[in-house]
């Protein structure tokens, strides 16, 4: 008896103390922003909007406290920074960003995977591809056999020093970007499903530069030929021994070597990820000239007679050359002067028009002191981008102020003949109804509603009754021929519209270990 006490005890300290399978250790990290070079704005660490610990966790709801794949590994969030689109960032504010990763990451070393969230059109001071320096950074603290996963937005760049440090790369595949969360979801289960089938990371990357440079208002997947183009991605990630497709429209408004479109496949079939890169990037070029504005656009003063003349509310005009949501300076007063200029909005019961929006922290300031109904006249705009109007001298009835705003902290709205203006203590996009509602603001009802944005995002779109994109100067120009390139690879199409057809043969990246 006491024998088999004695080996049932051995048996259960061999075998049912057995410490549960190890789970796998994976980093979260992001740094993101959109930088147009043609602005004369910087983007400074402020601007970032930055989450920290299981903060970052509690932003994709699949990681969320509760979920089954939070309990697939254990996790390590670093930082995840994401600022508005705007000008180029400051060296300081990007030093600070990448440092604090790097020393969060080096508190939890090792580590089997990463799940990094890039945007792909950061620029930075003094410095060429960021988020390849970015990432060599961080391969420098983690080392190169860690299986890191990336979600990019689909206006992002891929560098070929970019590609050789990532292993699993996946970016958005609709414009405007329904699909954003989704998207990171996908490349959060494919690093989890590659840990725990032992396959780790993809023997094959395909990437080819594509040698053209669109903006992302005539590349929406809303219409032909992008709604085609990217069609084709799903089904190419469905083959077997194919594990991502991704296109990548690229970032026209900033001035680098990489910048311009990008195809990559990942996978474990060596012809398959070949031929399907050759085969999509093929496709994009032979389409170039199909690309076309996903709306009629027009100038400003035919935008606006077709507004005032249309019976449709509220009639749409997106001010698309200092939209903030593309690295626009979101601070240009050119749209806002004009539209203050014409006769029809002089009037109190004039054409109703929204304006949205222009900063003004002094007008701010004195609206806070005069409040609701008073009377306020100060200068609003041009503080950063003065280069086609100067500050307006605004003045008229304080209608609403708004405080705690995470992007704009205060708001106000001031009407001025029929206009009411929405005058910001820092710039802000405006995006959904709410924004207008919340300042008491009823934009249905509007004739009229000007946007500083390029093609509409889902709510302002199924709000319109009719909508067009008002040709407006600013640092995300649409007219590309009118900016000064001087670095990106040439011939480029449009840029150089007789250019011959390039060499499209995918070039295999080795694996990064």
């Amino acid at each position: 008896m006491n024998k088999f006490i004695t080996l049932l005890t051995i048996s259960v300290l061999i075998f049912g103390c057995q410490p549960k399978e190890k789970l796998p250790r994976i980093a979260v990290a992001g740094l993101a922003i959109e930088s147009s070079t043609f602005s004369p704005a910087v983007t400074h660490k402020e601007a970032f909007h930055t989450l920290y610990g299981t903060d970052v966790l509690n932003y994709y709801p699949i990681l969320q406290e509760g979920s089954e794949n939070l309990k697939r590994a254990q996790w390590f969030p670093t930082l995840k920074a994401k600022a508005i689109p705007g000008g180029i960032v400051s060296r300081k504010a990007y030093e600070s960003l990448v440092n604090q990763t790097l020393e969060k990451l080096k508190e939890n070393l090792p580590y089997d995977a990463m799940y990094l969230e890039l945007h792909g059109a950061m620029s930075v001071e003094g410095l060429d591809d960021p988020e390849a320096d970015y990432v060599e950074r961080i391969r420098a603290v983690i080392g190169k056999k860690t299986i890191i996963s990336t979600c990019m937005d689909l206006h992002g760049n891929v560098s070929e020093r970019l590609a050789k440090n990532l292993d699993l790369i996946t970016c958005y595949r609709l414009a405007p970007h329904e699909d954003a969360m989704e998207s990171k979801h996908r490349a959060i289960e494919t690093l989890l499903e590659r840990i725990e089938n032992g396959k780790g990371k993809p023997k094959y990357k395909a990437w080819i530069p594509v040698p053209i440079l669109l903006p992302g208002e005539k590349t929406s997947t809303r219409v032909e030929p992008g709604k085609s183009l990217y069609a084709k991605v799903a089904p190419a990630t469905a083959q077997e021994g194919v594990l991502d497709a991704s296109i990548w429209v690229g970032y026209a408004w900033a001035d680098e070597e990489r910048n311009r479109a990008a195809v990559m496949v990942t996978g474990d079939d060596e012809v398959k990820v070949k031929a399907t890169a050759e085969k999509l990037a093929k496709h994009f070029w032979d389409v170039r000239d199909e690309f076309e504005f996903v709306a009629p656009v027009a100038d400003l003063d035919e935008c606006l007679d077709k507004a005032i003349n249309s019976t449709k509310q509220p009639f749409i005009i997106s001010d698309m050359g200092d939209n903030p949501t593309a690295g626009g300076a979101g601070d240009v007063t050119w749209t806002l002067n004009e539209i203050l200029k014409r006769p029809e909005f002089k009037k109190e019961n004039g054409t109703s028009l929204i304006y949205a929006s222009i900063p003004g922290p002094k007008f701010v300031e004195k609206a806070i002191e005069a409040g609701v109904g008073g009377k306020v006249e100060e200068y609003v705009g041009a503080m950063i981008d003065n280069r086609y109007s100067p500050p307006i001298l605004l003045s008229g009835t304080v209608l609403a102020i708004k405080h705690g705003d995470k992007h704009a902290e205060t708001e106000v709205v001031v009407k001025t003949g029929s206009v009411s203006v929405i005058v910001t203590k820092r710039r802000k996009p405006y995006h959904y109804e709410k924004d207008f509602t919340n300042l008491g603001l009823k934009p249905r009802e509007a004739d009229i509603l000007v946007v500083k944005i390029g093609y509409l995002v889902p709510e302002l779109y199924n709000m319109r009754a009719d909508w067009i994109m008002a040709l407006t100067p600013g640092g995300v120009d649409q007219n590309l021929e009118r900016l000064n390139y001087k670095r990106v690879v040439r011939p480029i199409y449009p840029l150089d519209r007789d250019m011959k057809d390039p060499d499209l043969k995918a070039i295999m990246i080795p694996v990064c270990e």
